[in-house]
């Protein structure tokens, strides 16, 4: 039996395994054992072969085309922190077998593993990188193979299980869908990730075009489509054990940052500009944070992190680029990480700097009303707890959409004590209402002034503290109490375990 399970093993392909390894990659089956617990992978399908009997000899196929080009079963990631909570499935399409291809056995193997994940509620690592559909299995015959039911199946696991894609590499057609279809993707820097390889865009008459020129992560990362961005597998695997990390739970409270920082970090000029990850990392457990979209509409930011050990969503405004505002790219990754983190029981942290929505007749070119208006749906359909944290600026929609749609739909609002609300910005409030005053004034250096003095009493109005005595925010905090307000406030939601996810769909954008 031990011979029959060495004809699978990358030691029964040193050539493949070499080529594979000067190229500066790593084996499917490398990947897996870097990324599970020791001992703890139970394979399916491990025999099967490429159904192109008719085309070659079953020894040839043995030796090969192993597991037909998809590794894949069950087996534990994190043990040692999780225990129980630590099952999950892990497939890998095998790049040294006819490129990574999907063929009809593979597809069957990834049917029932699918069926198998979504019967035990097991969180699945795909690595996906391949070349999609192989036209040459010859064994089973089809016309379209459009009853193929993989991709149906795979995507319908959205909210059921967490799904993290890792491509490296080249990653087209159905293994790209495979990664489309997951609710985060890690890609490797030289990763090549597109609905279409240079055979397909070729055939359809678009021209010829290497491989290196679809997708590559330069593109893939600036639009949105990859969450983390990564130097090699290796990396990788160790970005996708933490992601996977969140949802397995709660751990042990990690190292705490000096959160006095916290009370420098916010310019008091409200038109500084500055960079608001600090603030997350500071607020975090130590090493905790993982960025999302980083690349992507770089106005907001998103981060998975963990607070006094909890798993929690982060999402924040980021004044260094466009000042903060709400803008059609940031409102789609701010209400997409907050389907996320509602399905799958993640309290979310919403850290509040911003001028309001974008706008401008650029802007609503980019169909700014039904794209900011999705983070406000978004937001008011959140069942996990929300806590807002209004750090400098909060002003009109684009404030209340960070905040699920008011100063109220948050579990806990709070501010600093530095911070404004109000409808818009204060200078404009005052150049919109006063218009007319400041009109008759003639002379610009003394309209100038008017407005300056005009907007001191605005200042005075809006700010955290007067908020705060309307009852409009439930409190004014020192910024060094916010990791503690934040934390205690979440103790209190999941006392007697109350905090469930809602295990709705999470769209794929």
């Amino acid at each position: 039996m031990r011979g029959r399970r060495a004809r699978t093993e990358d030691s029964a392909r040193p050539d493949a395994v070499a080529k594979r390894h000067s190229a500066g990659g790593r084996t499917a089956r490398e990947n897996v054992a870097d990324l599970v617990d020791d001992g703890s992978f139970v394979e399916y399908g491990r025999f099967v072969t490429a159904a192109q009997e008719q085309r070659h000899d079953v020894e040839d196929l043995i030796a090969t085309t192993p597991a037909d080009g998809l590794i894949g079963g069950t087996a534990r990631i994190n043990g040692a922190v999780f225990g129980d909570a630590s099952a999950c499935a892990v497939l890998s399409y095998d790049y040294m077998v006819l490129a990574g291809t999907q063929g009809m056995r593979g597809h069957r193997k990834s049917d029932r593993l699918i069926a198998l994940i979504e019967r035990m509620g097991l969180p699945t690592v795909f690595f996906a990188e391949g070349g999609g559909g192989r036209p040459g299995d010859t064994d089973i015959p089809v016309v379209s193979a459009l009853d193929v039911e993989s991709f149906a199946l795979w995507a319908r696991l959205s909210g059921r299980v967490p799904r993290i894609a890792i491509v490296a590499g080249r990653c087209f057609a159905g293994n790209a869908v495979i990664a489309g279809c997951s609710d985060l993707i890690v890609a490797t820097a030289n990763s090549n990730l597109g609905m279409a390889g240079p055979a397909m865009i070729a055939g359809g008459g678009l021209g010829t075009y290497r491989a290196e020129d679809i997708g590559p992560i330069e593109v893939q990362s600036a639009n949105g489509v990859v969450d983390v961005v990564v130097s090699d597998e290796a990396e990788a695997v160790a970005v996708t054990k933490q992601l996977i990390g969140y949802f397995q739970g709660t751990t042990s409270p990690g190292a705490t940052s000096d959160q006095s920082m916290l009370r420098d970090v916010v310019p008091e000029r409200e038109r500084a500009a500055y960079d608001v990850r600090p603030i997350i990392s500071t607020v975090a457990d130590v090493g905790s944070v993982t960025f999302l979209r980083d690349r992507f509409a770089r106005e907001l930011v998103t981060a998975l992190v963990r607070i006094e050990g909890r798993p929690v969503g982060v999402i924040a405004n980021q004044t260094l680029v466009m000042a903060g505002a709400i803008t059609s790219d940031a409102a789609d990754k701010a209400a997409r990480f907050l389907q996320l983190c509602d399905s799958f029981g993640f309290p979310v942290v919403s850290l509040v700097d911003t001028p309001g929505m974008m706008v401008g007749t650029d802007a609503e070119q980019t169909a700014l009303v039904r794209h900011t208006s999705r983070l406000l749906v978004a937001g008011a359909q959140v069942q996990v707890p929300l806590i807002g944290v209004v750090l400098r600026r909060g002003y009109g929609l684009g404030a209340q959409a960070m905040l699920g749609g008011s100063t109220h739909q948050p579990l806990l609002t709070v501010a600093w004590p530095s911070a404004h609300l109000g409808p818009m910005g204060l200078e404009g409030a005052v150049r919109l209402a006063m218009r007319k005053e400041l009109a008759a004034i003639a002379d610009p250096v003394e309209r100038e002034q008017r407005v300056a003095e005009l907007t001191a009493v605005y200042q005075s109005h809006a700010a955290a503290l007067n908020s705060a005595r309307y009852f409009e925010i439930d409190d004014v905090i020192d910024p060094s109490d916010t990791r503690s307000v934040i934390a205690a406030t979440l103790g209190a939601a999941a006392s007697g375990g109350r905090l469930q996810g809602s295990g709705r769909t999470v769209d794929t954008w």
